[in-house]
């Protein structure tokens, strides 16, 4: 049962605190709305899903063993977050957003394998907490059940927020300053990978 709680724990602050996906789907639910992101936030949960099991079955091991292949991932994690914060910095409300279209679900869950913040979700889940369960397969799917029904609402509340500020952020001057805090967070996120 301790077990059960601290991986609960671990997937809720991992997966409420600032990131590239919590930034886009602040960004998708501002543009899109909530409706419109929900194939956006399935993807993640997909895709960090099939990341889980896949580091549970040695991927996450073979990683931290390989010195260069963790700094390639660094690097192109941080180049990917550095593109995310350049292209954040043109971010506008229109109250016509047809010719935009949100994350598909595919998109959302291929984004999970160059997202180094899922990365260390899933790396750290595997090695650490998946041992304290008793046979394997239990062991992987309470780790990607606990996951998903922790992250969904956890991430999912970024895009609700992101949809409500819709109507403050047309002023101009507000726009601004929140441009400025996700490109902010985007770039703290991309440093922290390497602190």
């Amino acid at each position: 049962m301790e077990s059960i709680v601290a991986l609960m724990s671990f997937a809720f602050v991992m997966s409420i605190t600032p990131g590239p996906n919590n930034v886009l789907l602040m960004s998708s639910g501002l543009r899109f709305g909530v409706k419109r992101t929900l194939p956006h936030m399935a993807g993640i949960q997909f895709g960090l899903a099939m990341q889980l099991v896949m580091c549970a079955y040695g991927l996450g091991l073979f990683i931290t063993e390989n010195p260069v292949l963790l700094n390639v991932m660094r690097v192109v994690g941080t180049m990917y977050l550095c593109y995310l914060a350049w292209q954040l910095r043109k971010l506008e409300i229109k109250d016509r957003a047809s010719e935009q279209k949100p994350f598909t679900f595919l998109q959302a869950a291929a984004f999970q394998f160059i997202n180094p913040k899922a990365w260390l979700m899933s790396i750290t889940a595997g090695a650490l907490l998946l041992p304290a369960f008793e046979t394997q397969w239990l062991s992987i799917a309470m780790l990607c059940v606990i996951f998903c029904s922790v992250g969904a609402p956890s991430s999912g509340s970024w895009a609700v927020f992101g949809s409500l500020l819709r109507e403050y952020l047309k002023n101009r001057t507000a726009l601004q300053v929140f441009n400025v805090t996700l490109i902010g967070l985007t770039l703290f996120t991309a440093y922290s990978f390497w602190s």
